[in-house]
């Protein structure tokens, strides 16, 4: 899938070097295909999540088109719930290249002029998400509910030097998507970063693909061990259940835009360095191309695989049980072209990031059959993509004692 990119371009050797000169401000989206990053601030917005981002961000590319910037992109990162802010930013200068394989790029370690990481909190502790994932129980099984996304915070006292982190994230993750993007919070500038294995949504032309990711084993670093975690998913009914739900959600909205949609009758297993994910990629060919990217993305979120089923009533469990504002976790994060084409990923495998402080965050699937202790070892070990980037998994122990 190609894109389109203002005229302003400037290419690195390769994706490791393009991300290790990182500044702070920057703006960054590695897919499959390619590497973005974009620096300075042409035009920017922060818009209500609530309203039709989709317009603001077709206002703001025609805004960019006028004052001279005749092939602009807009990046944005867009919250979990209606309630928050979105901001939208057409930068100035873009680098892109070809995503290929790189080689090289050492893990993140702690220098010895930082201080060690040291555990803040975490919200709910162990005890008390293992309580939340019975209730939810309880209430799916009272048919309130048929699939509930239930997640984990965890705060951390640790210097992070971003340009290695996100190196090292895409090295790690090369078939994910690997973004940093600046936002607010409570007068101070935060860093969004992560390495995301679930795309929403990517447009080019007419051509659309999006690939739900539902029903997840931790990952282990032994061979035989994976191939029969991997084939206890594709044959688990819990598991195939989580996934069709989503699946399912995903070709439903999308068949609102799209003809000869194409949806796998059986889910593939995707591995990533942590996790194994039952997935199925979904392609469709829309009924009018000029329909942005942006604007189908938004239609999908939030789908099954970060908030649940039904979606109103598993939104406002979430609201109302898991006890701490998700923000931009669970959200999309992104890129738009004039011509709507663009790529947006689940805002998952992620981190907030400040001067001296991490906040972490990592979810469950709970439908019928969850069990409390595998969802509660699930989001440890989701918790580990970043955490192992940033060389600091130790900190898990120390949350678990």
């Amino acid at each position: 899938m190609t894109s389109h990119l203002p005229t302003h371009l400037f290419f690195a050797p390769s994706v490791v070097e393009h991300l290790l000169r990182y500044h702070s401000g920057d703006c960054v989206f590695v897919s499959p295909r390619q590497a973005i990053m974009a620096g300075g601030v042409a035009l920017e917005r922060e818009v209500p999540a609530s309203g039709d981002l989709a317009r603001q961000a077709r206002d703001l590319l025609m805004q960019a088109r006028e004052q001279g910037w005749h092939r602009a992109i807009l990046l944005s990162a867009i919250p979990f719930t209606p309630e928050g802010t979105a901001r939208l930013v057409i930068p100035r200068y873009v680098e892109a290249m070809p995503r290929t394989s790189q080689t090289g790029c050492a893990p993140l370690i702690e220098s010895s002029g930082r201080r060690p990481a040291r555990l803040l909190g975490m919200k709910p502790c162990p005890q008390s998400y293992q309580r939340l994932v019975q209730r939810a129980v309880q209430q799916i099984q009272r048919g309130v509910l048929d699939k509930v996304v239930l997640s984990r915070s965890l705060q951390v006292e640790a210097q992070v030097h971003l340009p290695t982190l996100l190196a090292t994230l895409a090295e790690r993750n090369p078939h994910g998507y690997t973004f940093a993007f600046d936002h607010q919070c409570q007068g101070h500038t935060r860093t969004l970063v992560g390495a995301s294995p679930e795309l929403l949504l990517a447009k080019c032309g007419n051509q659309v693909v999006s690939n739900p990711l539902a029903g997840s084993l931790p990952r282990t670093q032994d061979v035989a061990e994976n191939q029969r975690r991997a084939d206890y998913l594709r044959h688990s009914a819990k598991d195939r259940h989580e996934h069709a739900l989503v699946v399912d959600a995903v070709a439903s909205a999308l068949g609102l835009f799209c003809r000869n949609l194409q949806v796998p009758a059986e889910p593939s297993v995707l591995e990533t360095p942590t996790m194994l994910h039952l997935s199925t990629e979904i392609r469709g060919e829309l009924k009018d191309a000029s329909t942005s990217s942006l604007e189908l993305a938004l239609a999908l979120h939030p789908t099954p695989a970060v908030c649940g089923h039904p979606t109103a009533a598993a939104r406002d469990f979430i609201r109302r049980q898991e006890g701490f504002d998700r923000d931009l976790f669970t959200g999309l994060v992104g890129w738009s072209g004039a011509d709507g084409n663009g790529e947006w990923a689940v805002t998952i495998r992620c981190a907030d990031i400040g001067s001296d402080d991490v906040t972490l965050y990592a979810g469950a699937g709970i439908v019928a059959g969850s069990q409390p202790e595998r969802e509660l070892a699930e989001t440890s070990a989701k918790m580990r993509t970043m955490l192992a980037a940033m060389g600091i998994e130790s900190v898990m122990e120390a949350a678990h004692e």
